[in-house]
């Protein structure tokens, strides 16, 4: 035990008593030639959070015994107060009033001294005493006008209770109404932040600067380096007759991709054959891009900063340079390519019975879509006769998808298997459409192929004993697995036996969503199930993967795209190369770790960006019909109002100040409000009309009233509210017919009275 755990020892012992520095010195017997590494070490400690002085200078540790405790703050946008969520692992988190936040902002991490152990609310309350760490350092916001000789950088974030000030000196040439980031370089005696501008992002009332700010705000990477673009430049545009020694020859296979329209990096490609056994052949051959990313060159570093790439609705931020992403790793049509290749033989049941890993080189036949190949196994003449060589491969691989998908529903893996809504972005990112699409035979085919893959891969390397990234995924927690039996009680629908980790089978979730399939209350189930399991991780250990119902699974598929893919193909090329010798395991074991803890992070990051883009552009769009009355469902329940999805997805809130009807109440047992005069209830599944209300772009906000309510005094009120909620920070209202005009004002689809908005676009 160091020095520093003594001290700590010692500090959160049952005999201490707050002690001041001099004090300590005294009862800890220090001479008086290491007074430095003694204040040294206390600085440490209080830096790391870990104790705290009072105001009289003593020092104590935070625990329990104290009432203190060291966490991350967290803000609401809407109340202007916070949550510290503690650093100790299983602790609740601690509520903090808006008067009591000490000069904190959000994402800071504080030491919060709790004063009540359970509110009104059921949360131990208390006050910021002191910030450990600035949590923030860029913001995005807008520029203000100048006041006091400081321009005022008011914050996208609305859980950031603060303007950002800036001298002229220091705006790199942006002007009021720009978008930037701000750097915050420090915080003045008040705590208010003091920064400079980094980027210009464009003007505040464009949708594609809101789009950038999203990305900036969650750390994500646009522009590549010099040295990254510099090295890229020195890699070949093709395959070199060198670079096929030592490689398996598949370019006389019938091999070809089946990606998205509008897909440009084809990860990639597939071939199936019958054995003389009669047993399925199957292969799956992926981009080997990591005889191009080199380990520890700049690309490689740059890639692992990125961990993924991002996709946003109106353009890809890739993870490698476009010259590699869309050009020599992409495994295009009718040219070579370099690719790591699994061959699985799969019996009659769709078990994986043997299997082969093996560099390749391939040259794919064909650049097939998701829709010319689902229109193929529908019977599409003209189709069928132009890919001809490739109809009877494509009608075999469609029932071994089906006995590979079977083979999974068999032993319990989980398929929510809802339509996905894609925002379609004409120039300057504003939406011109919303489109509700269902995954075809051909996604289906693929997605089982690449399960596959990954599943034999994973396993491979756990009985091999490789430095590994696997991906995981947990049992859900039995709070979440009793809160999601009690919303589907609603529907008559329940889990069975005991709700904890230990006990629930994929299988018991699964039985949940097929009873549901085809009902109306489908959707809002498996929406709420996917939000009762564990977020999905990367681990350098394997415990399984519960949603798949899988023993060992990775991401081998995507190098492309995903960092993890790239990792695990650098580990595969030393093993089935030259081998891994005890030292080249040994240095592959961290790295290994820091690869699947960073790409845990920055897929969490890019999960936000895409999420938060699409919400930002569907209020956009539905900007466009403002006053306009449409069919809804009720998606979820709470005290405070029923939020309705339209057919198109967009999904808002119905507040119970504007339901004029009766005062309603929320019976949290049964999710419902239900009238105290009247006995009106609204419970998830219940088919509504509505009325559009309001959308707060920043806030990535869509207000409804029930048809009844729409009358034009309520729609303007609503608008009003909200923009008084969208501006709040920035001094000074806007004129709000901006948004309107600059965020594209009508959609060309709009939508009829009654109608559903947008046309639904052919893909």
């Amino acid at each position: 035990m160091n020095r520093k755990e003594k001290l700590i020892g010692y500090m959160t012992g049952s005999t201490y008593v707050p002690l001041k520095f001099d004090e300590l010195m005294i009862v800890l017997d220090v001479p008086g030639r290491d007074k430095d590494e003694l204040a040294e070490l206390l600085g440490e400690l209080e830096a790391e959070g870990r104790i705290f002085r009072t105001k009289k200078g003593r020092y104590c540790a935070v625990s329990g015994r104290t009432l203190t405790a060291s966490g991350r703050l967290m803000c609401n946008a809407r109340g202007g107060f916070g949550f510290v969520r503690p650093d100790e692992e299983g602790a609740q988190d601690i509520f903090v009033a808006s008067e009591n936040l000490g000069g904190a902002y959000d994402g800071d991490r504080v030491l919060v001294k709790i004063d009540k152990r359970d509110n009104t609310y059921g949360h131990s309350e208390g006050h910021i005493t002191s910030v450990i760490e600035r949590g923030n350092e860029t913001l995005v916001g807008v520029v203000m006008g100048i006041k006091n000789k400081s321009y005022r950088i008011a914050p996208d974030r609305k859980t950031f209770f603060s303007q950002v000030r800036v001298s002229p000196a220091k705006l790199c040439g942006a002007e009021p109404g720009d978008r930037v980031v701000v750097r915050i370089e420090e915080y003045n005696r008040k705590g208010k932040p003091v920064g400079s501008v980094i980027t210009i992002l464009g003007r505040a009332d464009s949708a594609e600067s809101c789009l950038n700010g999203i990305a900036a705000e969650n750390s994500i990477r646009t522009a590549f380096p010099k040295m990254v673009l510099e090295e890229t430049e020195r890699i070949n545009e093709s395959v070199s007759a060198d670079e096929l020694r030592g490689r398996e020859d598949l370019r006389d296979k019938l091999i070809f991709t089946i990606d998205g329209d509008d897909s440009k990096d084809f990860d990639d490609a597939v071939s199936l054959e019958t054995a003389e056994n009669g047993n399925s052949l199957l292969g799956v051959h992926i981009a080997d891009v990591s005889h191009y990313v080199k380990e520890g060159s700049a690309l490689d570093k740059e890639a692992f900063k990125r961990g993924t790439s991002v996709y946003m609705p109106h353009k890809v931020i890739p993870m490698l340079p476009k010259k590699l992403s869309n050009g020599i790793c992409s495994l295009n049509p009718n040219v070579d390519r370099l690719t790591f290749s699994v061959i699985m033989e799969i019996d009659g049941s769709g078990g994986v019975v043997g299997h082969r890993l093996t560099k390749s080189v391939i040259h794919s036949h064909a650049r097939m879509t998701y829709s010319n190949v689902n229109k193929i196994l529908d019977g599409d003449t003209r189709l069928r006769g132009q890919y001809a060589e490739l109809v009877p491969v494509l009608e075999a691989m469609d029932k071994l998808s089906d006995v590979l998908a079977g083979k999974r529903r068999e032993r319990g893996a989980i398929d929510l298997d809802f339509p996905e809504a894609h925002v379609i972005c004409g120039s300057d990112a504003v939406p011109e459409d919303i489109v509700v699409e269902d995954r075809g035979k051909s996604q289906r085919l693929i997605e089982s192929f690449m399960l596959a893959a990954n599943e034999t891969i994973a396993e491979a390397a756990y009985w091999a004993e490789l430095p590994f990234v696997y991906r995981v995924h947990e049992p859900p927690s039995s709070d979440k697995l009793t809160a999601f039996n009690e919303f589907i009680r609603n529907f008559g629908y329940s889990l069975k036996g005991k709700l904890d980790p230990e006990s629930i089978h994929p299988k018991d979730l699964q039985r949940i969503a097929e009873q549901a399939k085809g009902t109306p209350e489908e959707l809002m189930i498996s929406k709420v199930m996917l939000r009762s399991l564990m977020k999905a991780c990367y681990m350098d250990t394997n415990s399984g993967h519960f949603g798949l119902a899988a023993r060992y699974y990775c991401h081998f598929t995507s190098p492309i795209r995903r960092y993890p893919d790239l990792m695990i193909h650098r580990v595969l090329s030393y093993f089935t190369g030259s081998g891994l010798n005890e030292s080249m395991h040994n240095r592959l074991v961290p790295a290994v770790r820091e690869a699947a803890e960073n790409s845990s992070e920055r897929e969490i990051a890019a999960e936000k960006t895409e999420r938060d883009a699409v919400d930002l552009l569907k209020t956009v769009y539905m900007q466009s019909y403002l006053g306009e009355t449409f069919d809804a469902v009720v998606s979820s329940v709470t005290p405070f109002g029923i939020f309705a999805m339209l057919a198109n997805s967009c999904e808002g809130l119905i507040r119970c100040e504007n339901m004029s009807a009766d005062h309603f109440d929320y019976d949290e047992s049964r999710h419902m409000l239900i009238g105290r005069g009247t006995g009106r209830t609204f419970k998830i599944g219940d088919r509504i009309r509505i009325t559009v209300a309001g959308c707060s772009v920043l806030l990535r906000q869509i207000d409804f009233v029930l048809e009844e309510d729409g009358s034009p005094e309520t729609v303007r009120r609503v608008q009003k509210r909200g923009a008084r909620t969208e501006h709040a920070n920035e001094g000074k209202k806007k004129n709000k017919s901006r948004d309107k005009r600059h965020y594209g004002g009508k959609g060309k689809h709009g939508a009829k009275q009654g109608g559903r908005p947008g046309k639904r676009r052919k893909r």
